[in-house]
């Protein structure tokens, strides 16, 4: 592949076709049609931000590629070949060098070819961009002998017709790495990913306190069934173990209301962009009490619309 000197970008836009022929015959129904996403933008505005809020987000996210390439990806994205790829989001930027002047005339083939793409351009003040920079003690990727700000100053004028071309506009400058990806998603309509996925896990007290726990409940204050010669076989998960459990005074009162205390935590969560959260409920061995307890929760929880699944850490250690 031959390469072209940066320094020879012209204004006219104009490279030889570089996008494969695809069957312009092919119609697919609209549901059916792949996204495509180009991040791009100043450098230190939060491209790799965002590429990797939209790989949590399910998007295929390639970083720092080459124009050129991104014609073929593109090309390869159909479902009537079989490729998995329904979403995709790709970082093209001033990194790339001499092969980023392609990247107009590479949207402008992918248009011909009727795939659609949108543009989301990242930018942020030059202050703060040099803030940023300095921060990490990195050059700018056109800086040069020249100064941070030279670098600055010739990546704005190598973007000035990518920016005048942008579906979504952010400016990063006031926003922390929370803020971005709450925008993105907001952009993109994608609020109805933010709920977390909740583990509610039973361990036993014995074996040690779970290492990924956010929150933990201590159920040892319950009767234990272990000292009921009937029960003493038989797990939480049995129903004769759970009425037992739960019919103490104070079992469902205390459930239902860990259940309420629970709820303000995951909306916080959910603002804070928290993908998953684990709740781990404890007794002496992990068998009875806290597996018994751990499976009501979960119903509880699944009942109010939260995505739940549920461990039993310790279940069967004895």
């Amino acid at each position: 592949m031959e390469k072209i000197p940066y320094s020879d970008i012209d204004d006219t836009g104009k490279i030889p076709p570089i996008v494969p022929e695809l069957d312009r015959e092919t119609v697919l129904p609209a549901a059916e049609l792949p996204e495509i996403l180009i991040i791009t933008g100043m450098s230190g505005a939060g491209r790799s931000r965002a590429g990797a809020t939209l790989e949590d987000l399910g998007w295929y996210v390639v970083d720092n590629l080459p124009p050129r390439l991104l014609a073929a990806l593109a090309g390869m994205m159909s479902p009537a070949d079989g490729s998995p790829v329904r979403r995709l989001a790709a970082v093209v930027d001033v990194r790339s060098r001499g092969y980023f002047q392609e990247l107009v005339g590479v949207l402008d083939e992918l248009s011909q070819r009727k795939l659609d793409y949108r543009i989301m351009f990242l930018d942020a003040r030059d202050d703060v961009l040099v803030r940023r920079f300095e921060s990490v003690r990195r050059p700018h990727p056109l800086q040069g002998d020249g100064r941070l700000l030279d670098g600055i100053m010739h990546e704005r004028q190598v973007l000035t017709e990518l920016r005048n071309r942008a579906d979504i506009f952010i400016d990063t400058s006031d926003l922390t790495v929370h803020d971005l990806s709450r925008k993105i998603r907001a952009r993109l309509q994608e609020s109805g990913t933010d709920d977390p996925h909740v583990t509610i896990m039973s361990f036993g007290f014995k074996y040690g306190l779970p290492m990924d726990a956010d929150h933990v409940a201590d159920v040892r204050f319950l009767p234990n069934p272990y000292w009921v010669s009937e029960l003493r076989h038989l797990t939480g998960r049995d129903e004769p173990v759970a009425d037992f459990v739960l019919s103490v005074d104070g079992a469902e009162e205390f459930i239902q209301g860990y259940a309420d205390l629970l709820e303000p935590i995951f909306e916080g969560y959910k603002h804070e962009l928290k993908p998953y959260v684990t709740i781990a409920i404890g007794c002496t061995g992990g068998k009875h009490r806290s597996v018994a307890m751990s499976e009501k929760l979960s119903e509880i929880m699944r009942g109010r619309g939260h995505q739940v699944r549920t461990l039993h850490r310790d279940l069967g250690r004895e």
